[in-house]
């Protein structure tokens, strides 16, 4: 791991592309030992479904659009500027509840959640992930699914 500071401008988009839609990694575990940041572009309609993570904690800041998260018994019906910390172990799940891509910065720590993502982009780019290669996916990167990926229309 460099010691160097990291700097991204806005003509270099280093990450994957999920659902058509853009997820920039602006810092992974392979500048830092505590967080990984990455600004995601949400298709509209795209749900994670819900699910946990037993280890890593999540921030995530709405940039653009609308979307509703259940958080534990919580729905939060989030526009710009709504901010969420979700500790290890609350169930939570996210849907873009517009017409629009939505757009979040998120963080998970501790970092190496960008593997996940990259394996995830490589899965869906072969058409829908077989449900046993995605579930082994999740319990290496500390993801429990609770329930199924949804995407309305």
């Amino acid at each position: 791991m460099s010691a160097n500071a990291v700097i991204r401008m806005p003509d270099e988009k280093k990450g994957v592309m999920l659902r058509g839609q853009p997820m920039v990694f602006l810092v992974t575990g392979e500048n830092t030992k505590h967080t990984s940041m990455f600004d995601w572009t949400i298709p509209a309609g795209f749900a994670t479904g819900r699910h946990v993570h037993r280890v890593q904690e999540e921030t995530f800041y709405l940039l653009e659009g609308e979307c509703a998260w259940h958080v534990g018994d919580k729905t939060i019906r989030a526009t710009p500027g709504t901010y969420l910390f979700i500790p290890p172990g609350v169930p939570h799940d996210i849907t873009n509840v517009s017409e629009r891509p939505a757009r979040v910065l998120l963080t998970v720590s501790p970092p190496g959640h960008e593997h996940y993502f990259e394996e995830l982009a490589k899965l869906a780019a072969r058409g829908a992930p077989d449900p046993k290669a995605l579930a082994d996916l999740r319990n290496r990167y500390d993801t429990d699914q609770l329930s199924t990926l949804t995407t309305r229309g």
